[in-house]
């Protein structure tokens, strides 16, 4: 399976084109540390030192052996890549040009050794399109750091080879703009403002030149009391004087030719106008590099005069209102403007416009004809002559064509040349499906600025300074604004506008506000980002409109297919149209195949939009409620078959419930429904639905248990306790009182488990429940065991056995017989714990519970241990750990390994050992589990 690995920028692994999770920061650094010398064997020691610097934790080395075994895991589908322990340290096996980073470095190489121009501009060019911001961004140690320093300086120095090359062959025009940019985030570099200067005069700037020079000067003499180098000095000179050594060259066979050559008259060399329609280049402007490159790249094939490339070139630049198509598409169109000497034409369309009608492909193709210089009267009244004498003008041209704004793909088609020597830039709300399967149009997707982007947009706006001397008031307005930039564009005017107003004061008035959409309505209706959202609203169909409210009220971060189903009373068949539409228009974002997610900024809009019907937004929360509680109570059934049923009531007409078949598909669910249930149990218990809250909160016990989440099955059971407080139905009351023990006790809160378990037994008593009075008596059994107190547990585990007999639950029975001879084992009498624990084994077989049988197959091999039979104790442990891993009890596999760990230990195989518990460790770990430190002194013992 082809691999990629991607670091210039943040982290980036891929296999077969999918993104690969490498887990937390800190693993990300290992990986990073071995991903520079790639086939190199790293020492231990000096890979500790790059991952944690001067703050070496104790265990370091046994952390870093886990962070490698999930690394490993994480790239096992990666065939061509391994990861090995090689004395003295480790090696990332892989091809080095499966790394950015190496195929960045060689290709700077074949450019030194090229033996043309041509050849070494392509390698450069490559090179440097490899960057999609700072290396190993979003990583800080003291070695990245450093590290990341050198790889800025190589990357300088490519771009400089290039600026030199590009430069010989006449390319300055399109240069300028990154020589501009580089120049700003390197102001001493004299090489750099040498090419910027050349560039500049040659694009006729001879005055912004010759002022170049001298901030420069100004600087050298301010800071460090220096003159520029002679080098410097004689170009300034010579561009002072136009001398004929600095004058543009004649380009190079494949160059593009600048500007100049239309000539002074604004006359094409074919004859006609040149039009220059492009609107003034976006004042501020920032982030988008991956952006701008993908265009580069798209566009890279127009232009060109031998009619080598496609019919025509168009990109298609779509996102929602508001997150910067229009200002992208201006910045790469100025850029780039030399590259089409026969001009720029320009429309807005206004399909999205709040204050005018959209404008129709007749009145465009009308504006475009004139603007080719064709007289007015001249123009045909038919709309097809009209596009047909617009095709035949441009016919053979370099033109690039900036279509803004466009509602669909049918106003876009009668404007687009015929011929391969344009390239149009096409702008819209809407995906336009069509021109990508009938013109084979490139997409863009735009989504948000990342943080490091949207911060850079506000320093250009408000000074480096100001948003320095309060970075606390810059992340409320970031995570405020969400990245987006007509947000960003909003907030940092006002700041800018207002140069004695601190930043807090800004962010206290975005985060106070009633809704934030209020203090985003900008002086116009196109800065108003509530309007934009409107006109966006507007074109969609009334069904598209009505699950665009109902989705905004979802709670949770994301919302999936099932779900919107039941949420907006619809079946899935029903819902794939309107879905479809807010996709298209970027209201709605599929982040994940089958869920769906808002921006804050445009779910508060729909929130806005659902408020004129609180009835009927009412009705679609409790049918998602609904929706969620019996499809939580199906999962948590296949994850535990021998727990008690809800009795639950039906669910509200509209809701259909999801499938789940086995217990893959539940573990699944409950996965990617994790943070949905958490807030859905939030709102219900908010919204008074407390029945719904302490049941969903039971369907989530289990699967929070396996999966060690305990703080949030502990945050749940409280609501639970709650809710059923309120609502006096007090076997509800009993058994939340009881998952809240439950939490408690894996979090080590044990008086507290104690209290709530107390109380528990006193409802049952009083409800005269003998087998929740025996749940409870187990569970006060298990707190004591936790805390080492076997001779206190085993009372309450003959309780409850009692109790389950009494009542005749074989599988219960056969759990508490598993807790008795557990206990008689910790108490030193292994032969009653191994007869005790047979007898729950075959209970439990007989009822099919593979975690009853697990859990006793511990149980008996822990027996078997004590009493020196490790063989037996081993096979014992295999069976529980086989058994814990198909139910996907992550916990109990833990717990398993590390007695495995100490049977094999006391067996003499100390590498068997210490593997089983560098396993159990590794599992604690990510579980944040409080016994990984007893583990952690075992391996260093």
């Amino acid at each position: 399976m082809a691999v990629e690995f991607r670091v210039l920028g943040d982290l980036d692994v891929r296999v077969d084109g999918r993104t690969v999770r490498i887990g937390h920061a800190r693993q990300q650094c290992v990986l990073a540390a071995l991903l520079v010398e790639p086939n190199r064997v790293v020492p231990t020691g000096q890979l500790i030192n790059r991952v944690w610097g001067d703050e070496v934790p104790d265990g370091a080395a046994a952390t870093l052996r886990g962070y490698l075994s999930r690394l490993r895991q994480a790239l096992a589908g990666a065939d061509e890549v391994r990861i090995v322990r090689r004395h003295p340290g480790y090696l990332l096996a892989v091809d080095p040009d499966r790394v950015d980073l190496h195929r960045f470095r060689a290709l700077t190489e074949r450019a030194r050794r090229a033996a043309d121009d041509a050849t070494a501009i392509g390698c450069l060019e490559r090179a440097l399109g490899l960057w999609r911001g700072d290396a190993f961004d979003g990583l800080t140690t003291p070695w990245l750091t450093a590290y990341r320093q050198t790889l800025d300086r190589q990357r300088l120095a490519a771009a400089l080879d290039r600026n030199d090359i590009a430069l010989r062959r006449g390319a300055h025009a399109r240069l300028l703009p990154d020589l501009l940019d580089l120049s700003g985030r390197h102001p001493w570099d004299e090489r750099l403002a040498a090419q910027a200067m050349l560039a500049l005069y040659r694009c006729g700037r001879q005055a912004d030149a010759l002022e170049h020079f001298h901030r420069l000067r100004r600087r050298l003499a301010a800071e460090i009391g220096a003159d520029p180098s002679p080098p410097l000095a004689q170009l300034y000179q010579q561009i002072l004087t136009a001398d004929t050594a600095v004058a543009p060259p004649e380009p190079a066979g494949g160059e593009e030719p600048s500007a100049t050559a239309t000539g002074p008259t604004g006359t094409a060399r074919g004859g006609g106008t040149v039009p220059r329609q492009l609107p003034a280049s976006p004042g501020v402007f920032a982030g988008r590099t991956a952006q701008l490159a993908r265009l580069d790249e798209q566009l890279g094939d127009a232009g060109r005069p031998d009619g080598a490339a496609p019919p025509v070139v168009i990109s298609s630049i779509g996102g929602g209102g508001g997150v910067g198509k229009t200002w992208l598409a201006l910045r790469w169109a100025h850029a780039n403007a030399d590259r089409f000497p026969d001009g720029q034409l320009y429309v807005n369309l206004r399909g999205f416009d709040p204050t005018s009608d959209p404008v129709g492909w007749p009145v465009a193709v009308r504006g475009f004809l004139e603007a080719l210089g064709v007289e007015p009267a001249r123009v045909p009244a038919d709309p097809e002559a009209r596009a047909s004498l617009y095709r035949t003008l441009v016919a053979g041209r370099r033109l690039l064509v900036v279509l803004d704004d466009a509602r669909d793909a049918a106003t876009v088609i009668p404007l687009l040349p015929g011929t391969p020597t344009s390239a149009v830039l096409v702008t819209s709300r809407r995906q336009l499906a069509g021109l990508v399967t009938t013109h084979g149009a490139r997409p863009l997707p735009l989504d948000v600025l990342p943080d490091d982007e949207a911060r850079e947009l506000i320093v250009r706006q408000v000074g480096a300074t100001r948003v320095a001397g309060q970075p606390d008031a810059v992340a409320d307005i970031l995570r405020f604004c969400g990245g987006l930039p007509l947000a960003l564009g909003i907030v940092a005017a006002r700041a800018a506008l207002n140069p004695e107003l601190a930043l807090s004061s800004v962010a206290a008035e975005l985060t106070t506000a009633v809704s934030p959409l209020d203090v985003l309505a900008g002086d116009e209706v196109t800065t108003n980002l509530r309007v934009v959202l409107s006109r966006s609203l507007a074109a969609l169909t009334p069904a598209a409109a009505e699950v665009f409210a109902l989705l905004g009220l979802a709670p949770g971060p994301d919302i999936g297919r099932a779900a919107a189903a039941s949420l907006t009373a619809r079946t899935p068949d029903e819902l794939r149209r309107p879905l479809r539409e807010l996709l298209d228009a970027h209201l709605v974002q599929e982040h994940v195949a089958g869920r769906y997610r808002m921006h804050d900024l445009v779910r508060s809009f729909a929130v806005e939009r659902a408020r004129g019907d609180p009835a009927g937004s009412r009705s679609a929360l409790r049918r998602l409620v609904d929706h969620h509680l019996h499809t939580a109570h199906a999962a948590a059934l296949l994850l535990s078959p021998q727990r008690d049923p809800l009795t639950l009531a039906p669910a509200a007409p509209g809701v259909t419930a999801e499938r789940l078949d086995d217990l893959a598909a539940a573990l699944a669910w409950f996965t990617g429904e994790h943070q949905v249930l958490l807030a859905t149990i939030e709102y219900a218990a908010g919204a008074g639905l407390d029945v719904a809250t302490g049941q969903l909160s039971w369907t989530l016990a289990t699967y929070f248990d396996r999966q060690g989440h305990w703080h949030d099955w502990a945050a749940v059971a409280r609501r639970a306790v709650e809710s059923t407080r309120r609502s006096g139905d007090r076997p509800a009351q009993a058994q939340a009182h009881r998952l809240l023990a439950g939490a408690c006790s894996n979090l080590g809160r044990y008086a507290e488990a104690q209290r709530n378990l107390l109380a528990a037994l006193d409802l049952f008593a009083a409800l005269g429940d003998d087998e929740g009075r025996a749940h409870t008596h187990f569970d006060l059994s298990m707190l004591h065991d936790r805390q080492r107190q076997p001779r206190e547990a085993l009372p309450h585990a003959r309780r409850s056995l009692a109790l389950y007999e009494r009542v005749g639950s074989p599988l219960k029975q056969a759990v508490a017989l598993n807790a008795i001879g557990w206990y008689h084992s910790q108490l030193g009498e292994h032969h009653d714990a191994i007869t005790f624990c047979r007898r729950a084994l075959a209970l439990s077989e007989q009822a099919g519970s593979a975690y009853g049988q697990a859990n006793t197959w511990d149980s008996i091999g822990f027996a078997h241990h004590h009493l020196g039979e490790y063989e037996h104790a081993v096979d014992c442990y295999q069976q529980a750990l086989a058994l814990f891993a198909e139910i996907g009890d992550r916990h109990a596999e833990g717990i398993v390994l590390d007695h495995l760990g100490d049977t094999w230990a006391a067996a003499g195989r100390a590498d068997a050992a210490r593997d089983a518990w560098r396993r159990s460790l590794a599992l604690y770990e990510e579980l944040g589990h409080a016994d990984a430190e007893a583990v952690r002194r075992k391996l260093h013992r």
